[in-house]
């Protein structure tokens, strides 16, 4: 063989492995005979490019030509997307068992003690047990009742900051953000966080959730993830936070008084850890990934509701 001929062959090998890859990633999603309508998409990121800037809009437009059911691939993990009543019903309801569990998200994992949290942990018994020691002890309706009077003194705290005011600007937005962290902190924590450092490190959390993660649409390639420093920050928010977690505890453990009167979520959670009322062993860990998550769902979806 000339030396020409397998300088040929050689620059022609990538161009040959694209186009194998290309066929075989099309041809093994043909196969599928029960798959819901599916748009185009490309190797390694599937539909992710047709979802532009404003995703909703995009999947509406797409809904519009494949119907209310349909499959996307988010890189390489496939999306089913219901945009009916009726597709919605099926999912979530007749066949809700079936679409119970969650994707592991390596983020969430690192932050959440290990996906502890009823958010992110995968469907399953340890998740049936938090989510009825939540339903039934955090949230009962006499449970909610018994934090009227935080929320009538929070309302209360913030009508006397506009009045007295007098005819100078208010800024309600800012007011508004002040009056849902406090009930929420006063209800899951005990007490009010009036600095900025626990909202800034929520805001962080946030930001690192609902940032591009590699790992999430492209399981293989994780490592990126790794390389950008995105573990480190997840890391290194993780640590902070429980050393936040780790105080909330503490200082609810060295409390005096353990009545039922005036209890916040931290001091039920220590109560059925403490007496086993359960049947169901709350470690510690489990604790503060379960209060950690319910202040800073309840915090920034009050803060949406409102804005």
């Amino acid at each position: 063989m000339s030396f020409t001929l397998q300088i040929v062959l050689f620059s022609s090998l990538p161009l040959f492995l694209i186009c194998l890859t290309w066929k075989l990633y099309f041809s093994s999603s043909k196969s599928h005979k029960n798959l819901p309508p599916s748009p185009p998409k490309l190797p390694l990121i599937g539909n992710l490019h047709q979802l532009g800037s404003s995703p909703h809009r995009a999947l509406q437009s797409m809904a519009q030509t494949y119907g209310s059911l349909m499959l996307l691939h988010f890189g390489t993990v496939p999306v089913i997307v219901a945009s009916s009543v009726d597709a919605a019903r099926e999912i979530m309801k007749t066949h809700d068992i079936i679409f119970s569990n969650r994707p592991f998200s390596n983020i969430a994992s690192r932050i959440f003690y290990g996906s502890k949290d009823i958010a992110f942990a995968p469907y399953g018994e340890y998740w049936r047990q938090v989510k009825s020691i939540s339903i039934l002890h955090l949230f009962s309706n006499k449970r909610v009742e018994s934090f009227r009077q935080v929320r009538e003194d929070e309302v209360a705290r913030m009508i006397e900051k506009i009045q007295k005011a007098n005819n100078s600007v208010v800024d309600l937005s800012e007011l508004l953000v002040s009056l849902t962290n406090n009930v929420v902190s006063r209800v899951a924590l005990g007490r009010t966080y009036e600095g900025m450092e626990v909202k800034n490190m929520l805001d962080r959390m946030v930001q690192l959730m609902a940032g591009f993660s590699m790992g999430n649409y492209i399981p293989s390639l994780e490592w990126v993830d790794r390389l950008s420093g995105l573990h480190r920050k997840a890391d290194d928010l993780a640590k902070e936070i429980d050393e936040f977690c780790e105080g909330v505890v503490e200082a609810h453990l060295n409390k005096k008084d353990f009545g039922v009167e005036g209890q916040d979520l931290v001091d039920v959670l220590l109560e059925i850890q403490r007496d086993n009322s359960t049947g169901f062993r709350l470690e510690r860990h489990m604790i503060k990934a379960i209060i950690l998550v319910r202040h800073d769902y309840d915090y920034h979806l009050l803060n949406m509701n409102l804005f």
